[in-house]
């Protein structure tokens, strides 16, 4: 692929990416505010308690094939085709193993009404893994644009259904539904716009040659699952449904903000990478033009939510929900540097070493869970601030396999991330001592809106920034 050619497809993948991941937050939003307005945090923390069953039992189906379909140079329909029966099977017999353990989670954490609640939002994971392949094959070519449609289409039904359920008085049940909506809905549409059908030819033959690569993606992808869900677990075994409830709530805000980013980048970055990976100078520059694409919109992004969550949680969702706010703000200060890391991540991925990504995210993961059920005795928002703060040193060490692979500098990385950073920080201090003397909730939101991003956008112009004018200037060109 030559390098207009990868540029421009990199370009419209990002594009495309971003308007779907901002149209998804969006209704997220819209949707969200509504049934935290009808729903309490208890029913918020009932979902969240078998969150962590859902996910990791959705890795197990996916057995990190996807990646795998991705990475490998020739596919044929033989590879699809096993990997879609291979999930089919292992999701059924995942199913029927969680049905049988839903009476123990509900022991564990000592709340009897999960066990039907449990076997219900189990089905979500199964019907995913109809669509697996599909979903793999539109991943693997590009195909941005149709997933963009199937996204959100797949949002609007179920955010619907959910609102409804909400208001007839269905509590958590509703929002159990509106998941199986969600994958349902995605999973035939998946099957619409790929194009490709299984047959019942059925051969796990073709596995034999990714299965080194995959399962250490799914090792990777279960510490992750099990990191990322693990403050829940923890504070619903040690804490009150309310309290998994506020943080639920906040997570949920958070993950709006670095969600956009994270599948603006994961649409395209692998694919990307892996087309340039056996040029390791122009793989450099392809990750470095990434890098500081990602740090440019994730530090204002997340830092700008974490300005705001006070007032954005009280106007939205009214202030029932205003111990969520706290929580969200240390949470968006560590989720600004997701979608950095999961670029290292990408990248090492591109480069075929699964091994690396593996080792590197269970010793995180180790540490983290570690950190956490240390802390949990503090309160929440201690924990919380260490959980982050770990993952954020280590970016550190993804870096030091970054530069083993591509020999790109720490000094390089920092000279490409941290003036960002640091603008986004100057930016949303300034926001918030300018407007500290003002009383209403309206006002100051608006006030915090328009100075952190005015600031933002001329410091951005002053400094002659080539990643923002090389946005501004694409953004013309499709207007």
């Amino acid at each position: 692929m030559t390098e207009q050619s990868l540029k421009d497809k990199t370009a419209k993948g990002l594009f495309w990416g971003g308007l779907s991941n901002g149209m998804q937050q969006l209704l997220n939003l819209i949707f969200g505010i509504a049934l935290a307005r009808i729903l309490d945090a208890e029913d918020y923390g009932m979902i969240g308690m078998l969150s962590i069953f859902s996910l990791i039992a959705s890795t197990l189906q996916e057995s990190g094939f996807t990646a795998a379909l991705a990475n490998k140079k020739n596919i044929s329909h033989e590879d699809y085709n096993a990997v879609f029966w291979f999930s089919l099977f292992t999701s059924g017999l995942l199913y029927i193993l969680l049905f049988f353990l839903s009476p123990y989670i509900a022991e564990f954490y000592h709340t009897p009404a999960l066990i039907p609640l449990a076997r219900y939002t189990f089905l979500g994971f199964f019907i995913a893994s109809l669509g697996i392949a599909h979903n793999a094959y539109l991943f693997r070519n590009l195909k941005v644009k149709q997933k963009a449609f199937i996204q959100l289409t797949g949002l609007i039904l179920s955010n619907i259904t959910g609102v409804t359920l909400a208001l007839c008085g269905m509590a958590y049940w509703g929002i159990a539904t509106q998941g199986l909506v969600y994958v349902t809905s995605n999973t035939i549409l998946f099957w619409r716009y790929s194009g490709w059908k299984p047959t019942l030819h059925i051969s796990f033959k073709p596995l034999k040659s990714m299965i080194n690569f995959s399962c250490k993606i799914l090792i990777t992808n279960i510490f992750s699952n099990i990191n990322n869900n693990m403050l829940t677990v923890i504070l619903g075994r040690f804490y009150s449904q309310e309290e998994v409830g506020y943080f639920n709530q906040a997570n949920k805000w958070t993950s709006m903000g670095y969600s956009t980013i994270l599948g603006t980048i994961n649409g395209i970055a692998q694919p990307v990478l892996r087309n340039v990976s056996e040029d390791t100078e122009r793989q450099c520059r392809v990750f470095r033009k990434m890098l500081r694409f990602t740090a440019f919109i994730s530090f204002p992004a997340l830092f700008g939510l974490s300005l705001i969550a006070p007032e954005l949680i009280t106007i939205t969702i009214t202030d029932k929900w205003n111990e969520s706010a706290i929580i969200m703000q240390i949470l968006c200060i560590g989720s600004a540097f997701l979608p950095i890391q999961n670029l290292y991540s990408n990248l090492v991925i591109s480069k075929g070493k699964s091994d690396i990504f593996m080792w590197n995210t269970i010793f995180l993961g180790i540490i983290q869970i570690a950190t956490a059920l240390l802390c949990y005795p503090y309160g929440i928002r201690t924990m919380i601030f260490a959980y982050i703060s770990i993952n954020i040193s280590w970016l550190f060490v993804w870096h030091y396999f970054i530069w083993k692979e591509i020999h790109l500098t720490l000094w390089d990385a920092l000279k490409d991330v941290v003036p960002f950073g640091v603008i986004a920080v100057s930016c949303m201090g300034a926001a918030y001592f300018l407007t500290r003397s003002i009383d209403n909730l309206y006002l100051i939101l608006t006030a915090k809106i328009a100075i952190a991003a005015g600031l933002y956008i001329i410091i951005m112009q002053l400094s002659k920034s080539a990643t923002f004018k090389e946005v501004i200037n694409y953004l013309s060109k499709k207007k």
